[in-house]
């Protein structure tokens, strides 16, 4: 797709349940927005984000019903054009919200603004899923591999040549369930775990390093080393896994030069969950500030991912968040992250999702904003 001239646009909603489609199938039935046309879309949902959250599956079914009719397609079958990707969790602040991404909208001029991208680049969108997963290869070399070549698919999509023009690269990835980790023991096979929650992490983990192999960030890497070698990880990698799915869905976020998208991303790494630095960092990458973003209505969206420090602390200083029984890390995780990025964009509608292993160095994780020029 590199020959051709790409446009997108970039649309944030508000949603009052999982299962709220109204504010999309308003800008359809208005003619602001062409079913047609929707390449991805993310969301965050009130669920718990674990095993359970059923309220995941739930929000992309009634997706898939509501824009089955103006794709004339089965709603089973809408997940093959768009990409959805529903994160669970939101704690604190965090607002349920849709950000939807549509390519081949015609646009008027475009401004140059003062931005650190490239002046000729402009935000793309490329998308593409792996095959389904058997669940014994879940969280091993099969879904590290997998994930590396759906990101270069995905790349290829957005017509993104350069991997330095990537800054954000979104995986939905499978779990286990005991019912899924029987159905490998039936076979003869062991799985990576025997715990549904653990796997999660496991998925997210060999997914987000699927896409540092892909990016160049990391060499040689074995499965071996998934939730072990910290110091592996990739600096622009977002992993949310879900009950919902055996494959992979990939959404790769970068500036392209065949774009006239109004829209630049870019990106920072937070190296703890209170990095302020960092996410004015990625902020400054696309014009703004801390100030600007609060009332400019240049800022789309923030995307981030979190977790609690695997060491126990925080620059130093303990934190409780790996000890709670009542409450686990990744929701303390979203809730701290949530606010400290709400309070400077203004917004509790900010896609933060939980469980950043190997997505950013450990504790910490990568910040993108997408903004008008």
């Amino acid at each position: 797709m590199t020959s051709e001239t790409l446009s997108f646009d970039v649309l944030r909603i508000v949603t009052k349940g999982p299962g709220d489609v109204s504010g999309l199938m308003g800008l359809i039935a208005t003619g602001k927005l062409s079913a047609p046309d929707i390449v991805a879309v993310l969301g965050k949902t009130e669920g718990n984000g674990g095993v359970n959250d059923f309220t995941r599956e739930y929000a992309v079914a009634a997706l898939r019903e509501a824009l089955a009719p103006h794709l004339t397609l089965e709603p089973r079958k809408v997940e093959e054009k768009i990409a959805f990707v529903m994160s669970g969790g939101t704690e604190g602040v965090l607002s349920p919200h849709l950000t939807v991404f549509v390519r081949g909208v015609s646009r008027d001029e475009i401004q140059t603004g003062d931005v650190h991208a490239s002046s000729n680049k402009r935000l793309s969108i490329g998308i593409a899923h792996s095959r389904d997963f058997l669940p014994e290869e879940i969280g091993r070399k099969p879904q590290i591999d997998e994930t590396m070549q759906a990101v270069h698919r995905a790349m290829a999509d957005a017509g993104i040549d350069d991997p330095e023009d990537v800054h954000f690269v979104q995986v939905k990835c499978p779990l286990l369930t005991s019912e899924r980790i029987e159905a490998a023991a039936r076979r003869g096979c062991n799985t990576v775990t025997t715990s549904g929650y653990a796997s999660m992490g496991y998925s997210r983990g060999a997914s987000a390093l699927g896409v540092a192999a892909a990016l160049g960030e990391c060499e040689g890497i074995d499965e071996r080393q998934v939730l072990k070698d910290w110091d592996l990880f990739s600096a622009v990698a977002s992993c949310s896994a879900g009950i919902e799915l055996m494959h992979n869905v990939v959404i790769v976020m970068g500036n392209a030069a065949c774009s006239t998208s109004p829209f630049v991303i870019g990106h920072a790494v937070m190296r703890d969950s209170i990095d302020i630095s960092a996410v004015l960092e990625a902020l400054r990458s696309v014009g703004l500030g801390s100030a600007a973003a609060q009332s400019d209505a240049r800022l789309v969206n923030v995307f981030a991912k979190a977790e609690a420090s695997p060491d126990g602390t925080v620059r130093g200083f303990r934190h409780t968040m790996l000890d709670d029984s009542d409450v686990g890390s990744t929701r303390h995780a979203r809730a701290a992250v949530g606010g400290l990025i709400g309070g400077l964009a203004g917004t509790g509608a900010v896609y933060v999702s939980g469980g950043a292993e190997h997505q950013g160095p450990p504790g910490g994780g990568p910040v993108a904003v997408i903004a008008r020029v």
